[in-house]
């Protein structure tokens, strides 16, 4: 293959943590990565400018079901799609809203070749396929395409899981054939003529037969890129790992592995050493909106009194101008008195830091340490400060 999507260029040699390079429609992303969620057009307290300079993110992520229910596909078809109603060049994956239609939508009705829901917005029905769900995302302009697929909730009985797993399988299947077809070739290179991605999503709860069976299936389509999908849903973290684990054990090496949704920087350390190469999260800018905030030292709280006359720098090992600009102490206040400016502080910082994390842990893989500089940092961002 002359121009390959995924090229690992760096394997650790005490887990199965690996440094490699996703080659996109707009451009390369270094792995590992955290990708920030632009659900609805927009990173949540985020400018497009300091999601570049500040963050310095190298994808995002955003959601079809939600931009498919709002602005709308007619919107985006006439601004030319996602990336120039945002005015953004980064890469952009998007996520097919299966999970949405399932979590918001109380009155669905998942058929064989799709689901009926009703929108949050309006009432008003709909039917998503795993044909329109492409359709939908070629309107957007993705780089990078997820397939329409079904989550199953935490807990739940086997034979739902397994009824689940064999569903999202078809409209996988389903979904590869229509976007792989000949007569779909020309919508799925994008505008400057590379080609777009499209992943497969592995399903299967907690499960440990079911899992399996979906990754080699998954596997076996030969997608550009695998994704696992249904973790982080409410179960514990051991049980995450130990799917995480067993999925990459049949998961191409050649190709990028996307665990979706997780999650705290415990978790991506975790799962990086288990050979996941993608993540994305609502946690760091959810959390910053509550006034926490992560750092290499440990999590603050800056709701806590104990920061109210702390002057200090906001985080003086922080990547970002707001660590050093900004003291504790005013940050707090800004969070107390509900004004716009302490979300956006502590979301720069939060992005900004994953970012830096998903760095540091390429650079660790790369020079032969990573597992000693993991164990150390895990401790170390979970302390509570």
């Amino acid at each position: 293959m002359s121009n390959p999507v995924f090229t690992v260029t760096c394997k650790d040699t005490r887990s199965a943590a690996r440094a490699g390079v996703l080659h996109t429609a707009r451009g390369i992303v270094e792995t590992p990565v955290f990708m920030p969620v632009g659900t609805m057009a927009t990173v949540k307290a985020v400018s497009q400018q300091d999601l570049l300079e500040e963050v310095k993110a190298t994808i995002i992520l955003s959601n079809a079901y939600h931009l498919y229910i709002r602005p709308g596909m007619d919107i985006l078809r006439k601004a030319g799609g996602l990336h120039k109603f945002m005015n953004t060049n980064l890469p952009i994956l998007t996520d097919s809203g299966g999970y949405q239609v399932y979590s918001l939508s109380p009155s669905r009705k998942i058929k064989d070749d799709g689901v009926e829901f009703t929108s949050y917005l309006d009432g008003r029905k709909h039917f998503f396929t795993p044909e329109t769900v492409i359709d939908i995302q070629r309107t957007i302009g993705s780089d990078i395409m997820m397939p329409l697929d079904e989550c199953a909730p935490y807990p739940a009985e086997y034979s739902y899981v397994k009824k689940s797993v064999k569903l999202t399988h078809r409209w996988l299947r389903r979904s590869a054939d229509y976007f792989y077809a000949p007569q779909s070739s020309e919508e799925t290179v994008s505008e400057k003529g590379r080609k777009v991605l499209h992943f497969g999503i592995v399903q299967g709860g907690t499960y440990s037969d079911l899992r399996e069976e979906s990754a080699k299936t998954v596997a076996g389509i030969n997608l550009d890129g695998n994704a696992i999908g249904g973790l982080s849903v409410g179960e514990p973290a051991d049980e995450m790992y130990a799917m995480t684990e067993k999925v990459c054990r049949h998961l191409p090496e050649e190709k990028p592995r996307y665990l979706m949704g997780v999650g705290k920087p415990e978790n991506l350390l975790e799962s990086i050493s288990l050979g996941i190469d993608m993540f994305d999260c609502v946690m760091p800018t959810r959390n910053a909106r509550n006034g926490w905030i992560f750092t290499r030292n440990g999590i603050i709280n800056l709701i806590n009194s104990k920061w109210k006359d702390d002057f200090s720098e906001l985080d003086p090992d922080g990547a970002t101008f707001v660590d050093s600009y900004y003291s504790k102490a005013y940050v707090r206040h800004l969070l107390h008195c509900k004004e716009i400016l302490g979300a956006q502080i502590c979301t720069l910082h939060n992005l900004a830091f994953y970012i830096w994390l998903m760095g540091e842990a390429r650079r660790h893989i790369i020079e032969g340490d990573f597992a000693t500089w993991k164990k150390e940092m895990v401790i170390n961002v979970t302390r509570r400060l």
